[in-house]
């Protein structure tokens, strides 16, 4: 489902609001001469992954009969680090976990593609590591079972981009050789070209903002994964505060893509101390 065709030129919604309109905040990091752009917007939103409850997949067509989520193209490894911790993850995997782990002992779990780059390798159209629905435990990423099977963070055993999506760190160096890091969601265009081919893409379907949580709560550990504990606090007190002050007029802005729908969501739940930092408030 795609978001709604503009006409030529066309760059407002009702009542003159941009139609892709972001809330950003930016601070200052307390450790490192950096600053954090933070979307806003996005990780006040609800959305969360529906691999399996009607993720319809990124092929060129809807298929989630399938359930391959966003699993089709493979995973596109971050670096030589990358690569060593998931080669390492697999040697663990169990057969009831894993369903092609006798063609990933075989053959290998990483490929490079005519264009040098090392991704993880596929298997009937799919990453090696993706549980088809014939398997007896099911769909699911099989690292991640793993996981959830040993009591830790998938992002222990998964590729980077894997765990990240739908978030997405972009750095940039400036002159002074300041660095800006911006966290937002992942895009189409961030696929390049083949990103718009995509059928469906889940930051775009209101069906995907179904969260019981803020994204900023249910992903907590992989915001600190990608900045770190400081900024993460920092972030979930910026959020906080805009909540305390509710009562006195709007302080937030509706996700694009349910905003676009004109479907009136309830906010995300905001977590409380507790719930989001359970060991501080013990």
């Amino acid at each position: 489902m795609k978001p709604p065709t503009l006409r030529p030129g066309q760059a407002h919604g009702p009542g003159g609001v941009p139609v892709d309109t972001h809330e950003w905040v930016s601070f200052e990091d307390p450790a490192e001469d950096r600053t954090w752009l933070v979307d806003v917007t996005f990780l006040e939103s609800s959305w969360t992954c529906i691999f399996g409850s009607g993720c319809q997949g990124v092929l060129t067509a809807p298929a989630p009969e399938l359930e391959l989520g966003c699993c089709s193209y493979g995973a596109h490894f971050t670096g030589p680090d990358d690569v060593a911790r998931v080669e390492a993850a697999a040697g663990t995997l169990t057969r009831e976990q894993w369903q092609f782990r006798a063609v990933g002992r075989r053959r290998g779990v990483v490929r490079e593609t005519r264009s040098g780059e090392t991704v993880s390798r596929l298997v009937d159209g799919a990453c090696i590591f993706l549980n088809r629905r014939s398997h007896p435990g099911g769909a699911g990423c099989a690292l991640h079972r793993a996981a959830l099977d040993r009591g830790v963070p998938p992002l222990d055993l998964k590729p980077d981009v894997c765990w990240q999506l739908p978030l997405r760190r972009e750095d940039s160096v400036g002159p002074d050789g300041h660095v800006t890091s911006t966290l937002t969601e992942w895009r189409r265009r961030h696929w390049g070209a083949g990103g718009h081919e995509f059928a469906w893409w889940c930051t775009e379907a209101p069906e995907a903002f179904v969260g019981g949580s803020a994204v900023f709560s249910s992903m907590r550990d992989e915001i600190t994964a990608m900045a770190n504990e400081a900024v993460y606090r920092m972030i979930a007190g910026y959020i906080e505060s805009r909540a305390r002050a509710k009562a006195k007029g709007p302080t937030r802005i509706e996700h694009p893509t349910v905003r676009a729908r004109g479907r009136i969501a309830e906010p995300a739940r905001l977590p409380t101390s507790a719930e989001r930092d359970p060991l501080r408030s013990a």
